[in-house]
């Protein structure tokens, strides 16, 4: 299985473009968001091409293949213009004995893992810092942010045959 992990591009019509255009290339079974899709939120400045009506028609043509889960920013209105299910606070994914627990990271976090088995991969957004730790025997993994990250490189993560590795498009500030 492949996937494509993306958290936090809060309308960034230039990002949602980056990340669609590595989906392209590098053609995932599923896109993952994990939340915060449209909206940037009150503690955020805009980011680059704020653009939340595009990023909807961006996102559109991949939703059969769209996991995605609720973030703090996302609201009932997302999902009535959203044409895939947005507003779960978790999802799991299990490729062979790879078993994932998608979730933003606003209730759920690496500091508060919710009850899940040693050996779970623990897949969360919401601090857009990258993160790759152990933690009580899950591996948690953040994949930072697509359009406003806070540790100074756009970033999400690509999986593929049990390996996640990171994607960092730039070290700057675009």
């Amino acid at each position: 299985m492949k996937l494509l992990i993306a958290s936090d591009i809060h309308g960034s019509a230039y990002w949602c473009r980056k990340l669609l255009e590595l989906a392209q290339e590098f053609q995932p079974d599923r896109l993952v968001i994990l939340g915060d899709v449209l909206y940037h939120g009150p503690r955020n400045d805009l980011p680059r091409e704020y653009a939340p009506k595009q990023v909807i028609a961006m996102l559109a043509p991949w939703a059969e293949r769209v996991t995605a889960v609720r973030g703090n920013c996302e609201a009932e209105v997302d999902q009535m213009v959203l044409n895939f299910p947005c507003m779960a606070d978790y999802a799991l994914l299990a490729d062979g004995n790879t078993e994932m627990y998608l979730t933003h990271g606003h209730l759920w976090n690496a500091d508060k893992l919710p009850p899940v088995k040693a050996g779970t991969v623990f897949l969360s957004g919401h601090t857009h810092v990258k993160l790759d730790e152990t933690r009580q025997g899950v591996r948690c993994l953040n994949p930072g942010s697509v359009s406003i990250p806070k540790d100074g490189s756009h970033s999400c993560l690509l999986y593929e045959n049990g390996d996640f590795r990171f994607h960092i498009w730039e070290n700057n500030h675009e």
